[in-house]
């Protein structure tokens, strides 16, 4: 069964674009990996700091291999301080 993710980020007031450069640099990187099956990025329409992305995985090892990727970690690296929150929610799909 598919493995649902809803990840949460909230960027600093100050580095909204920073963070959403960055946010951005992973789609096509990330949409090309094995198992994935929608990488979606969402801004909020009142709060632009919040971020929120709605992907879909084949496994939930396959996630977990991306979560392991380089990538990622760039991002991490590059966002470090700028982000004021970041929640992530493992779903499966009810109905």
């Amino acid at each position: 069964m598919a493995l649902t993710i809803v990840a949460n980020i909230i960027a600093k007031a100050e580095k909204v674009d920073l963070v959403k450069a960055e946010l951005l640099k992973l789609i096509d990187v990330t949409r090309a990996e094995q198992g994935c099956i929608n990488y979606d990025l969402h801004q909020d329409n009142e709060n632009p700091a919040h971020f929120m992305f709605y992907e879909n995985w084949e496994t939930r090892e396959l996630w977990q291999t991306h979560m392991g990727n380089k990538h990622l970690a760039d991002y991490m690296a590059a966002t470090e301080g700028a982000v004021d929150e970041f929640t992530l929610n493992e779903m499966t799909i009810v109905s």
